[in-house]
């Protein structure tokens, strides 16, 4: 499946400027700064998020980046990533970037890996540097539709051929290399994977707690928590 693309990019958008939360070696919020400059050869470390969404036929929604993006332009990755704004719910800020770059509309993303952070450095020198805790989303509904200017497009593969092809050296964003090293840790079968400990996020994150019943289903009433 190729994805097809949303008919308005974010250029007809209204402009606004967005921001990320600084956070120091140990997750604690230190500033804002504007996402728009925020990556140059010495990016300040700063929260992020990953997501993979899973459909109940065990596969797995993976993207490649636009090709005029600052960082990874044209790279395949994992589903979606993105920033919490300020004092936005982790939770919330997977569910707003899914509707933006492809379309879809998601209930409650669960927590995978609470604590991953990396640092990548791409051949021009432009540094990623982010404390970036990694969901899982479930989805089984309509096709997505990528806003151009974030996706240049999306297709479904099984999640164990995936595994499989970036342990076979296929070319994929830095981060999503070391997610997948630890996701695979989890198990074989996404839809079994634990929930993980919200309490091991970084002080800097807001994030409603909801657990998670299963690939086919739903989600308990989250409970409100502030990591902050």
């Amino acid at each position: 499946m190729t994805s097809t693309s949303h008919p308005e990019s974010s250029t007809s958008h209204e402009v606004t400027t967005e921001y990320v939360v600084l956070v120091d070696e140990d997750g604690r919020a230190i500033g804002i700064h504007p996402k728009s400059t925020v990556h140059t050869t010495t990016t300040p470390l700063h929260l992020a998020f990953s997501s993979y969404v899973f459909n109940s036929r065990g596969e797995v929604l993976i993207t490649q980046r636009a090709l005029h993006k600052k960082t990874w332009p044209g790279v395949t990755t994992n589903s979606c990533c993105g920033h919490p704004a300020p004092g936005e719910d982790l939770g919330g800020a997977v569910v707003r970037r899914l509707r933006q770059e492809l379309g879809i509309e998601v209930g409650s993303p669960f927590l995978l890996l609470p604590r991953f952070r990396y640092r990548a450095v791409m051949d021009d020198g432009i540094v990623e540097y982010e404390i970036c805790p990694v969901f899982g989303v479930e989805y089984d509904g309509p096709d997505p539709v990528v806003d151009p200017d974030e996706v240049a497009d999306a297709t479904w593969v099984p999640w164990v051929q995936f595994v499989d092809d970036v342990a076979r050296g296929r070319a994929v964003s830095p981060w999503c290399v070391e997610q997948i090293d630890q996701l695979r840790e989890l198990g074989d079968e996404p839809s079994a994977w634990p929930v993980g400990e919200a309490s091991e996020l970084p002080e800097a994150a807001v994030y409603d707690v909801g657990a998670r019943q299963g690939m086919a289903g739903s989600f308990e009433q989250p409970t409100p928590t502030r990591y902050s």
